[in-house]
């Protein structure tokens, strides 16, 4: 079997109880992203209870935070969740029922735990579809004094800066696959 990551993708969240519905909603995304939506049930599932776990050991006056990390590697996607709570370092993983789990304390600080869920019959990590991602927007110089425009309005003191059109057609593609 090869070993090898193909792809990761990762979010960093406070460990509050929000961070287990955008857990929910970056898996997903991430599943649909990568045309395995085959498996967004059970891989939503287990990134859910183990963020749960992270999120209800931690004091919710000083959270810290969690980063929840999806990786496809040989014939499994593995759901990574990284604490930095050092009360959680020597801890063991979460049991998953039927799933291939781990934890790993994290020098000074926290612990990795994971979960490896088996891609579908006949799919490896070579053979998954990843999407095309453009080069990232560059900052726009700021013209010389001589072209410089008038001020523009502000709405309420604030500059509205647009958001980013690659985001927008990545989240787009990625709803328009979505099966609700």
């Amino acid at each position: 079997m090869n070993s090898q990551t193909a792809q990761v993708d990762d979010l960093r969240l406070v460990a509050l109880p929000s961070a287990v519905n955008c857990t929910d909603m970056f898996v997903h995304f991430s599943l649909i992203e990568w045309s395995l939506a085959d498996m967004r049930d059970d891989a939503v599932d287990a990134a859910r209870q183990l963020v749960e776990a992270v999120v209800d050991s931690t004091d919710s006056r000083a959270p810290g935070f969690v980063t929840v990390r999806l990786r496809i590697a040989g014939e499994c996607l593995v759901v990574e969740v990284e604490d930095d709570q050092v009360a959680r370092a020597h801890s063991g993983a979460p049991r998953l029922e039927g799933r291939r789990t781990g934890a790993v304390p994290l020098e000074g600080r926290g612990k990795l735990v994971w979960c490896e869920l088996p891609l579908p019959t006949g799919v490896t990590a070579d053979s998954v579809r990843l999407p095309h991602r453009g080069e990232r927007r560059r900052q726009v110089p700021e013209p010389a004094p001589e072209q410089a425009r008038p001020p523009q309005p502000q709405q309420h003191g604030r500059h509205q800066a647009g958001p980013d059109p690659d985001l927008v057609d990545r989240v787009l593609v990625g709803l328009k696959r979505r099966e609700w």
